[in-house]
């Protein structure tokens, strides 16, 4: 039998369920369909960094702000799905720490020198595998274990057909797919945007019975607090989409990586995932011109920081609010 939930989610990654647990907050019946397994927001850290991460890409002061807003929705969306919210902050290690902390200054971030390196509190986290699950389990979502094989629509209602057989019916669908290709039956001008997603392989490394205080970033690794341990990471790859861990990279990665914490090279769990990324780096969040169709895709590796953000947009598009100043940044249709 059919069911007809207000709004369907396909894809359980964080953007998918930050906007499933936003629509649900708002009073919405949430069906999140995935196929389970591990996906590219469980193999990763977990951070919540705008001041690292524009750093990092060298970003412009206007990309930084974007991101420390994206930043200040946490506190809330965290409060009130069940999310520890972690503020340790983040250190920067290596020979340019003094242009670093100018950079950071320059951005506008709170930063300070310490022994080595720069330390910022601009940069929080959360642990994935329980923010997934809390997220998971906020009252008004319904996760259904499926692949998706095809869906339609016409202007009152989408049809959305598991591989299985089963069918949901939903005037909402909102397509959180990560960097997959485009599920059949999607407009075409849909279906180009999401063939454009840049697939980047990414691999980072658990290690059981380590610590760190906090984040710990230098070039070319870094070195996260993790359940039970650290993981450190992480390789980009673009154009890859097998999830065969490269161990090679591992290696050398994880020797830096444990040299920020003074240890010696000892092996780690490597953990694989294929992240999607726009030519921006900014995910595709909010309508699409077909009615009803919602997309939450490609955050590059900035998915958990932009969880909230994209939920908010998201939810807004579906409601037919006025949308929020930052939606244009993430507007589907920036590129066509």
């Amino acid at each position: 039998m059919a069911s007809s939930p207000d709004v369907i989610v396909i894809g359980a990654g964080v953007l998918g369920l930050c906007s499933a647990a936003e629509l649900a907050a708002r009073g919405h019946a949430v069906t999140v369909i995935d196929p389970g397994g591990a996906n590219a927001s469980a193999v990763a850290a977990g951070m919540i960094a705008p001041a690292m991460e524009s750093l990092l890409d060298e970003t412009t002061p206007e990309r930084a702000a974007l991101l420390r807003r994206a930043r200040d929705l946490w506190p809330s969306f965290a409060e009130t799905h069940g999310l520890k919210l972690r503020r340790e902050g983040a250190d920067w290690r290596g020979d340019d720490a003094g242009a670093a902390l100018d950079r950071l200054t320059a951005l506008g971030f709170e930063a300070e020198a310490i022994d080595g390196g720069v330390r910022t509190s601009e940069d929080w986290r959360v642990e994935v595998g329980p923010g997934l699950t809390a997220l998971a389990r906020v009252p008004g979502v319904s996760v259904v274990r499926a692949t998706v094989a095809r869906v339609s629509g016409d202007s009152r209602r989408w049809r959305v057909e598991a591989a299985d057989g089963r069918v949901w019916f939903t005037p909402s669908l909102v397509v959180a797919t990560g960097a997959a290709t485009a599920i059949e039956g999607l407009p075409l001008d849909v279906a180009a945007r999401i063939a454009a997603i840049q697939p980047i392989k990414g691999q980072l490394s658990y290690f059981a019975g380590l610590s760190a205080p906090a984040v710990i970033r230098a070039e070319g690794a870094y070195v996260a607090p993790a359940e039970g341990g650290v993981v450190i990471g992480a390789t980009m790859q673009p154009g890859e989409r097998d999830l065969a861990p490269d161990m090679d990279a591992a290696q050398g990665q994880t020797s830096k990586g444990l040299g920020l914490l003074g240890l010696e090279t000892r092996e780690g769990v490597a953990r694989v995932g294929i992240r999607g990324a726009t030519p921006d780096g900014l995910p595709l969040a909010g309508p699409t011109e077909a009615e009803g169709l919602h997309l939450a895709l490609a955050p590059r590796r900035n998915g958990w920081l932009l969880g909230p953000m994209v939920a908010r947009v998201v939810a807004d598009g579906i409601e037919g609010m006025t949308p929020v100043p930052d939606a244009a940044a993430l507007d589907p249709a920036r590129f066509d």
